[in-house]
């Protein structure tokens, strides 16, 4: 089912489990709070009030689609890198491939934008088939 034919309880119910989720992984992720909800693509006020109440979120099709990318990076990360510290640092170190140009993954995120998330999605996917991170 395309993530736009979500009934609105599916929806609520997605919202919900992505909010209890996501501030943990921002936490491990040592985001601060604008930058969690940059990544999420809602102004920080609402990240707040839905990490505050989980039950309150109401993720629209694009931040659904972001929740999504997130968890994708972040599962990957934990297999690539099993250990917990050098998985949840990755986003911050500088990164010589050429789609980071030596910044850190996360400075490619702090654009904003979706299509960055998937950039660093399929890095990863594509370092899980027999690359490297």
């Amino acid at each position: 089912m395309a993530l736009s034919q979500l009934t609105v309880e599916k929806r609520q119910h997605m919202s919900a489990a992505a909010m209890r989720t996501y501030p943990s992984i921002a936490n491990d992720w040592g985001l601060k709070e604008q930058e969690a909800a940059l990544l999420l693509g809602v102004p920080e006020s609402t990240y707040r009030r839905w990490r505050k109440q989980p039950t309150a979120a109401r993720l629209d099709v694009n931040q659904l689609e972001r929740m999504s990318l997130i968890l994708g990076i972040y599962k990957a990360l934990q297999i690539l890198l099993p250990r917990a510290d050098a998985a949840d640092s990755w986003l911050r170190r500088p990164n010589r491939n050429p789609l980071f140009a030596g910044q850190s993954p996360l400075d490619r995120l702090r654009s904003g934008l979706v299509q960055d998330l998937y950039v660093v999605r399929q890095h990863l996917d594509a370092a899980r088939g027999g690359g490297h991170a």
